[in-house]
């Protein structure tokens, strides 16, 4: 549920050392040595600490040689940040609403007549339109494993992977451990 993603989100951001990492990470990308260095901390607590910053993708990790460097994910931050505000607002929902013709016209240039996906669009509304057009198969309130997500896009596109990643990204579903489910409607973009 997507009420439950945000108190984790909050309850995550509650801690002086997670909040001061990610205000390094905001001057850029930096190793666990490098962070543990400037504040003054044990690497084994850094690693503690953004071990729960990527469980609600906030920073991510890139691996360079034998060196794993900590990235903040901006875009993430500022949406999970700003969620409350949003819910039950029309403000995020008026920078993609979409008139049932343009909709139309979108679904018929991205979809088959067998109701396959020709490709995914690389305008974002487009995007978004095509993405809601795919969850609206999906059952509000159903966990899915990731091999039933899969296995359901499939039937659209075999590009699996990618399209169940935008359905995370573009706030379409919520995964926790490899668990998927659709946020609810007031949540998505479109």
């Amino acid at each position: 549920m997507q009420l439950n993603r945000l108190v984790n989100f909050h309850k995550t951001l509650g801690d002086k050392t997670r909040i001061r990492i990610i205000s390094l990470l905001k001057e850029g990308p930096l190793h666990g040595q490098a962070i543990a260095g400037k504040l003054g901390l044990t690497p084994p607590t850094i690693s503690h600490h953004t071990a729960k910053l990527r469980e609600i993708d906030i920073i991510y990790q890139r691996r360079e040689k034998n060196t794993i460097y900590f990235y903040l994910n901006e875009k993430n931050l500022a949406f999970m940040a700003q969620a409350i505000l949003r819910m039950g607002s029309d403000e995020e929902m008026e920078l993609f609403e979409v008139e049932d013709e343009e909709k139309n016209k979108v679904l018929k240039n991205f979809i088959q007549a067998d109701g396959k996906l020709k490709n995914i669009p690389a305008q974002r509304k487009k995007k978004f339109i095509i993405l809601e057009h795919l969850v609206r198969g999906l059952e509000m309130g159903k966990t899915y494993s990731e091999r039933e997500i899969n296995d359901y896009i499939q039937q659209y596109h075999e590009d699996f992977a990618t399209i169940r990643r935008e359905f995370v990204m573009c706030q379409f579903m919520f995964r926790q451990e490899g668990q998927y489910e659709l946020n609810p409607k007031e949540m998505w973009p479109i």
